[in-house]
């Protein structure tokens, strides 16, 4: 099996899906490029996880095409899914064995996979230290690492991961992120649904939005940010208060969106580019400089405009089917 003449190694067309009177999927269009990271993004409710289960052959949809590496994927064709790898929803393991034994007892379900496979990946995800311990006494974060190693077992082209930094700390997050861009590096497909938005911006090269079943916008991330008509000031955080008046002064009421968490500081301005200077000369009057100002927006901030929605809070992050071989790369973080 090989991807398609088009450099697409997952797509989906019209895909549809109801449980009783609500409607899931409607009409679903998605085009994945081969080797890049793909962001798939939409608030609680969208349609995500109906998507990720269909993707994977868990439920089947009502209505609509899926194409996997090329080749139309249905009932039937669960061998397929050798080469792809899959964490969907919470990791499910047996508790009385080790995280070693639990990823051999995977292996054997699976495509044929060498025992040294195991602990490579145990040393990927930093678990070699614990790869003995009984899985009851692992935390969520490193049930979370488990699963992702049991993901990669057989070397998949693609690789879905449902909410994968979840449960993840800081340092365990960025270990990840440098995996998945590994991955992709080395000219396999990652499929990430995640509703940490800042860091799906550092971590995507593609991104899909979906709202109410339905893809909204979808293409390279750094197109769809540039192209938002957007001006992004940097200032002191201490000088947000002030500098957020100042800006909509020139842009108008409601025109300026503060940024919280990693970005504090930012402002994101609705405004035609050409008028950058103006919201600069608007700051310095009222005493507050600019450290830096960029076109373009965020993603957070498209994916508010576009869904009118905040991210969902929750997440789950899934149960390991069959998965790949990693690239020599960074190692996560405890």
């Amino acid at each position: 099996m090989s991807e398609s003449a088009d450099g697409v190694a997952l797509a989906t067309q019209g895909l549809a899906k109801r449980y009783g009177p609500r409607v899931a999927l409607d009409g679903l269009d998605l085009r994945v490029p081969t080797g890049v990271v793909y962001g798939f993004l939409g608030p609680n409710g969208a349609g995500k996880t109906t998507t990720m289960r269909i993707l994977t052959g868990l439920i089947r949809p009502d209505a609509g095409r899926v194409e996997v590496l090329g080749r139309p994927f249905g009932r039937g064709d669960r061998r397929r899914l050798f080469e792809v790898g899959a964490l969907i929803e919470s990791p499910s393991f047996y508790p009385f064995l080790s995280g070693r034994e639990n990823l051999r007892a995977l292996a054997a379900t699976g495509a044929p996979t060498s025992r040294s496979r195991v602990d490579e990946l145990l040393s990927l995800v930093n678990l070699q230290d614990r790869a003995g311990d009984k899985v009851s006494g692992y935390s969520l974060g490193m049930k979370q690492r488990l699963g992702i190693a049991g993901a990669l077992l057989s070397d998949p082209r693609l690789l879905l991961l449902d909410e994968p930094a979840n449960g993840l700390d800081p340092a365990g997050i960025a270990g990840m992120r440098d995996t998945l861009r590994a991955l992709a590096a080395a000219g396999k497909t990652v499929f990430v649904s995640s509703h940490i938005l800042w860091e799906v911006q550092q971590l995507a090269d593609v991104v899909g939005i979906v709202a109410q079943g339905r893809l909204v916008r979808e293409g390279p991330i750094e197109d769809l940010l540039r192209a938002e008509g957007t001006v992004r000031v940097r200032v002191a955080p201490d000088q947000v208060p002030t500098a957020g008046p100042a800006l909509e002064a020139v842009a108008g009421a409601g025109a300026v969106t503060v940024e919280h968490g990693p970005e504090a500081g930012w402002l994101d301005v609705r405004i035609d580019p050409e008028r950058a200077a103006e919201l600069n000369r608007s700051l310095a009057g009222a005493g507050v400089y600019a450290s830096r100002i960029e076109v373009g927006t965020t993603l957070e901030a498209l994916f508010l405009e576009l869904t009118g929605t905040s991210p969902d809070l929750g997440g789950a992050a899934g149960s390991a089917a069959s998965g790949g071989a990693a690239p020599d790369g960074p190692r996560w973080q405890a």
